[in-house]
């Protein structure tokens, strides 16, 4: 699954960062209170996400087994600043209004695990777009989320007011609680679909990354079938490669 459009299908519907890995809760559940949140969210950490798979990628042999997660961190976080910089310079509302959670994009569990499980152990334009393609799904998710509690909560949508003058806003939807709900009803409405497909003959069981239960040559690092076997035990620890 290397090629352009398979890692962007891949970001937006089968590993979907956030409805389907359940990866980033914390700034989903915390900058959704709008579209125009989510999406700003959105949109920043998929340029985090994908310059950082291209510099890890690109780097991938210089740097040491043993301190890559620091060297991950380090290249993340320079790009987060440079992100930050800009918007400060050039969108100071948005920058704002997305507040703390611009500079925690560095401990991102999606961009860290995408340099881990991916850009670590892959050529660079495929990590390129793999970086793009979780982006875009981490912030059609956000929008997503965002624009239901909108809509719910102010009866708006990007600041356009789309309910009649009747409607009376779920202020529970402007606040945290609401922030759950949405999620698990979103969720709720995937797995529908996936089911749905599933009984069409359209299975989505394998999800993960295309597994070929090849692990000897496998490239994916945070498979779980690495370290756990059919039954749920675990397998013995394989030596590190520096010390074969």
């Amino acid at each position: 699954m290397n090629n352009a459009g398979e890692r962007l299908y891949n970001g937006l519907v089968k590993e979907n960062p956030t409805f389907v890995l359940m990866l980033g809760m914390c700034p989903t559940l915390a900058v959704t209170t709008s579209a125009m949140n989510g999406l700003g969210m959105g949109l920043t950490t998929m340029v985090v996400l994908a310059l950082s798979n291209l510099i890890i990628s690109l780097l991938r042999g210089i740097i040491p087994n043993r301190v890559r997660i620091p060297a991950f961190i380090v290249i993340i976080a320079s790009f987060v600043t440079a992100v930050q910089l800009l918007l400060q310079a050039y969108i100071p509302a948005l920058n704002k209004s997305l507040g703390v959670y611009i500079p925690l994009i560095v401990v991102n569990c999606i961009i860290l695990g995408r340099a881990e499980s991916y850009a670590y152990s892959n050529p660079a334009i495929p990590s390129l777009f793999d970086g793009i393609g979780m982006g875009l799904g981490f912030t059609f998710a956000l929008t997503c989320i965002g624009a239901v509690r909108e809509l719910l909560g102010a009866g708006e949508i990007f600041g356009l007011a789309l309910m009649p003058d009747s409607f009376v806003p779920i202020r529970i939807f402007g606040q945290a609680p609401g922030a759950f709900f949405v999620l698990a009803a979103l969720v709720a409405l995937q797995n529908y679909v996936k089911d749905v497909r599933k009984k069409a003959g359209k299975s989505y069981e394998k999800i993960g990354s295309g597994c070929s239960e090849d692990c000897m040559n496998c490239s994916e690092k945070g498979c779980t079938k690495r370290f756990y076997g059919e039954d749920g035990t675990r397998k013995a620890a394989e030596p590190d490669k520096e010390e074969r």
